[in-house]
Order: structure tokens, then C-alpha cells, then sequence
């Protein structure tokens, strides 16, 4: 029997939700597993550094089944999402992070969970590798671990036995690739339909806020960041606002990288299709409409890229999000 390690970090304010819904679902698939007349696959334990952690001002409590240091093996651990003071987990869980750095040296895989992407980041096993997180902590997460391959629009990543997700509840997509990955699809198909979830999801790009990285010092840049987003409707070249700020081109296009995560270009099509994601979800203006007003002119290329930033088309996204005024498209 392999055995599955749900860890409970502590600081107050983490996440309740993906230590009991990752507990659910396992249980729930050794328990169908057992009636297709198997063994059930897991021992599942949730293990922590405290005897009890407190979430949400002491309204409920985990109480580990055991201390980590009892599991001197384990095949697979999960790793729960975090409150926002990531330095503050990070210092108060450096026990829990070397204990995952061994038993990944030891064999083990390990799945984090939206911002336990950080904890997995502190033990070093995320350099030069794939990962996500929650969309609104990209910006920390880059500042903290540039060596680290951040695929922010990625739903999960998977390499070399260490799984990272998205934001929020997107971890119980999480949950169902995993349970496809160590029992089989039917297993994973009967837990979707069971906890009515959607399977084979890829992208949580359709969910993302952007707001820019706005907490660098570097103030030439943000003002040529103030500039693209009060001027939407404008196609702005890059050698124009570089020439702006009297800065070289090559230069600036460092700088711009360095300080925000994205080109001058990349960034000012997000910046833009954030603006046309607001007008498609409360307007009832047409997507042509929308599209002259955030600096398009060619129907093709502002598909494209709405397309390529958030994994949807102009359309699907403005039905989904505005209903009432879908039939306008």
C-alpha cells in the first residue's frame, strides 16, 4: 500500500478548504477502488509540526494524525495553500520544508496547492522547473524565486513528481489529475461526477486579474506602465516610448522585463485585454466595439491575443460572463 501525507502548516489564516477537500477525494477513491474489489491504494495521513492549528480566529481546528518526523516514508505529499505572509509561513514552517526536501530525495512525489506553491519553492525543488500559483501571488512569487519557471496561466504543471495548481478551488482539478495519475480514469471520472467535478481543465487563465507589478523602484518604467494604461486606445510603439523617457530601446526593453515580468508588448496587450475583459462582462457593447476601444483595428489579431491570454475567445468569454448581453456579440 502506498502511502499519501497531507500536511498541515502552520500560521493562522491558511487554507481549511484544500486540507479537507484533498482528504475527501482520496478517501473517496480508495473507498470505490475497495468496491471494484482492490486494495485500497492509499494510507492516507494528514501530518503536521503542531498538534492542533487553528484557522479562521479559532472557528475551526486540525488536529494532525500524527507529527511528520513519525512518516520516515512517504510516496506522496500535498502540500495545502497558504495565507498571503508568505516570508512569515515560509520562517514558520522550516521544519515541514526540510522534511519535504528529504522525502523528495528519499522518492517521494509532491503536489502543491495554489499558494503552497511557496513552501515547495523554499525547499529548493522548483529551480529551473515548471510551476503555478494562485494568479494574485505571481508577482510575490517572482520576486521571491526568479529561478524558478512560473507558468502562471497553467492549471497544473507536472514534472519530475512535482505538481503544482492554479488559484483557490481550481485544487480539486488538482485532486482528480491525481487520482487519474495513482488509481485510473475511471476512478477519477466516478470522483468528478461524485463531487461534480469538472475533469481535464488545463488553464485558469480565464480567471485572472492583471494588475500589473507596480512594487519594483524602478521609476522610469512606471511611468511608461501609467502611460500604456491611460492610453488604451492608442497602438503604442515601443520605440516611441522608449525615445519618451530617453532611454535606449535594448535598455529599456531589460529594465521593462526586470521590473514588471513582461515586454513593453506583452504588457500592454494585457493591459488592454483586461480593459475589453471588463467591457465584454458588464457592457452590452459588441466585440468590435470593445475591440476599437482598447487600440484594435484588425478583427484576426484581437482574437488572437484575447485568445492567447486567456484561453478564450472574445465570445465564449463575454457568454460566459454576460449573459444578458451574449446575443449582442
Amino acid at each position: 500500500m502506498k502511502h499519501l501525507t497531507i500536511v498541515v502548516p502552520n500560521g493562522e489564516g491558511n487554507n481549511l478548504s484544500s486540507i479537507v477537500g484533498a482528504y475527501k477525494i482520496f478517501t473517496r477513491a480508495n473507498a470505490y477502488w475497495q468496491k471494484m474489489g482492490r486494495r485500497a491504494l492509499f494510507k492516507i495521513e494528514v501530518a503536521g509540526i503542531s498538534k492542533k492549528v487553528e484557522y479562521y480566529d479559532g472557528l475551526f481546528a486540525v488536529k494532525p494524525h500524527t507529527h511528520i518526523s513519525a512518516i520516515a516514508k512517504t510516496n506522496l505529499i500535498i502540500i495545502p495553500s497558504l495565507n498571503h505572509h508568505y516570508q512569515q509561513a515560509i520562517q514558520q514552517n522550516q521544519l515541514l520544508i526540510d522534511w519535504v526536501q528529504k522525502q523528495y530525495g528519499q522518492g517521494a512525489s509532491v503536489a502543491s496547492i495554489c499558494t503552497g506553491a511557496f513552501i515547495l519553492a523554499s525547499a529548493g525543488l522548483l529551480d529551473g522547473r515548471a510551476c503555478s500559483t494562485h494568479w494574485s501571488a505571481t508577482n510575490d512569487f517572482r520576486a521571491m524565486f526568479p529561478q524558478v519557471n512560473l507558468q502562471a496561466d497553467q492549471l497544473i504543471t507536472d514534472e519530475n513528481g512535482i505538481y503544482t495548481n492554479g488559484g483557490a478551488y481550481s485544487f480539486l482539478n488538482l485532486m482528480i489529475f491525481l487520482v487519474e495519475k495513482y488509481f485510473d480514469r475511471q476512478t477519477a471520472i466516478f470522483c468528478s461526477k461524485v463531487f461534480q467535478i469538472e475533469m481535464d481543465r488545463n488553464s485558469q487563465s480565464a480567471f485572472s486579474i492583471f494588475t500589473g507589478q507596480k512594487s519594483h523602484g524602478d521609476e522610469v518604467i512606471k511611468k511608461a506602465q501609467a502611460y500604456i494604461e491611460k492610453n488604451l486606445d492608442e497602438k503604442i510603439s515601443v520605440e516611441h516610448l522608449s525615445a519618451m523617457f530617453a532611454v535606449g530601446r535594448r535598455n529599456f526593453d531589460r529594465r521593462f522585463i526586470k521590473a514588471t515580468g513582461n515586454t513593453p508588448v506583452e504588457y500592454a496587450q494585457r493591459v488592454k485585454i483586461e480593459s475589453a475583459k471588463k467591457a465584454l462582462e458588464t457592457s452590452r457593447k459588441t466585440i468590435n466595439e470593445v475591440m476599437y476601444e482598447v487600440g484594435y483595428a484588425d478583427v484576426k489579431a484581437f482574437r488572437e491575443v484575447f485568445r492567447k491570454i486567456t484561453g478564450m475567445s472574445p465570445i465564449a468569454y463575454k457568454g460566459k460572463y454576460n449573459k444578458d448581453a451574449a446575443f449582442m456579440a
